[in-house]
């Protein structure tokens, strides 16, 4: 289920947005959502301001970022 959300709403094409994941090929990128959303503003306003994206797409982008973060490793330097 998850895949299948992010590959219906994650999109990435060199030709939109220079490559940056975006939500449906549309010109608003995952990165764009994320920093609206750390910089508070709410998925509601975004839905406002933004009127073609749709709830399922803020919750792509952040299941995007899950996915992103689940297979980053850190190591430390000793």
């Amino acid at each position: 289920m998850e895949n299948q959300i992010l590959s219906n709403r994650i999109t990435v094409n060199s030709k939109v947005m220079v490559g940056k994941p975006t939500i449906r090929g549309l010109r608003i990128t995952v990165e764009q959502i994320l920093k609206a959303l750390a910089n508070g503003i709410t998925p509601q306003e975004l839905l406002e301001d933004y009127p073609e994206l749709e709830h399922e797409d803020i919750q792509a982008v952040l299941l995007y970022a899950t996915e992103l973060v689940s297979e980053e490793q850190v190591f430390e330097l000793a």
